[in-house]
């Protein structure tokens, strides 16, 4: 495997030994201190990240190597009107893997297969963010032990939610899996995820509104925000964005081992109040998002 654009580069095997890979990683540190001394990693943001980007970065220096890159559209030449394509053929000029995120489906794409280095897929526009599910799987296998036979309540923005999309390919695959689909009409799951993964893979889902009445019968509460940046009306994002809260009232009747996640940021959708709650992980995904992009990024240098 050359580069990561789409979690569906992945086989379940690839998954599972890049999960058992961060789990040696957080077991041994010292052992990996050193493994990409003199490696370069480019991390090019045409949109706004704080976890994703300074994940990469500190995952990269913490297996020895050094950081290049930019944080917006506008501290690159992309503000002079340069494509992608000539933007990464450039870069890797000067590093040895490239991680990129772009607000257009399909960037990360362009940028593959113009690059002669590795590229990783850090999102793109609605469509992608497999290392984001790479770190949510880990999570789940270090909450949960494993993949089978969970409960699944995705709850929130399904429409336009890469994270949402990436996260029921990856777990679609795994046996026993059962989605809870929670959200307004307006942002529910696209056709194609339900189609293409769902149905074609006969994967039990229901699609419902309420989220009290979703809460108890769950394994994972996976919470997404209103994404603003992605709506074309303002009144409809003001209409929607405080659809579904969750409030420590809310989890009255939830397991005791309920896995609360979020691919973060947060607005609002999930109380600070429960962020003492033993069942929050969400803090928790941000670190195993580190571990899991070093084995990754060894992975795809072949170290």
């Amino acid at each position: 495997m050359k580069s990561l654009i789409d979690i569906k580069d992945l086989t379940v095997f690839e998954i599972d030994g890049l999960i058992e890979r961060a789990l040696d990683i957080i077991s041994n540190p010292d052992r990996y201190r050193t493994k990409c001394q003199n490696k370069k990693i480019a991390t090019l943001f045409y949109e706004p990240s704080t976890r994703t980007r300074l994940s990469f970065e500190a995952a990269m220096i913490e297996l020895g190597g050094s950081v290049l890159g930019f944080s917006s559209a506008d501290a690159s030449s992309a503000a002079k009107g340069e494509s992608v394509a000539d933007t990464i053929k450039t870069v890797a000029c000067f590093a040895d893997i490239i991680a990129i995120r772009h607000p257009k489906e399909g960037a990360a794409q362009v940028a593959a297969v113009s690059s002669p280095v590795p590229v990783i897929n850090a999102g793109d526009g609605g469509h992608n963010h497999p290392t984001q599910t790479l770190a949510d799987l880990l999570t789940i296998k270090r909450e949960k032990g494993g993949f089978e036979n969970l409960t699944v309540g995705i709850c929130g923005d399904l429409k336009f939610g890469r994270t949402v999309h990436s996260l029921i390919t990856a777990l679609s695959r795994y046996k026993g899996i059962r989605f809870v689909l929670i959200s307004p009409e307006e942002l529910c799951i696209p056709e194609y995820v339900k189609e293409e993964t769902l149905i074609a893979g006969s994967i039990p889902f229901e699609e419902v509104r309420n989220l009290e009445e979703a809460i108890p019968r769950l394994d994972i509460l996976y919470m997404t925000r209103v994404q603003k940046e992605r709506f074309f009306n303002e009144a409809d994002y003001l209409r929607l964005k405080d659809t579904y809260i969750l409030t420590p009232d809310k989890l009255v009747m939830a397991k005791e081992d309920l896995c609360i996640m979020h691919p973060l940021p947060r607005v609002n959708e999930i109380s600070v109040a429960i962020d003492g709650d033993k069942r929050a992980c969400y803090f928790k995904q941000v670190l195993n998002g580190k571990f899991i992009r070093m084995a990754l990024i060894l992975k795809l240098l072949e170290e």
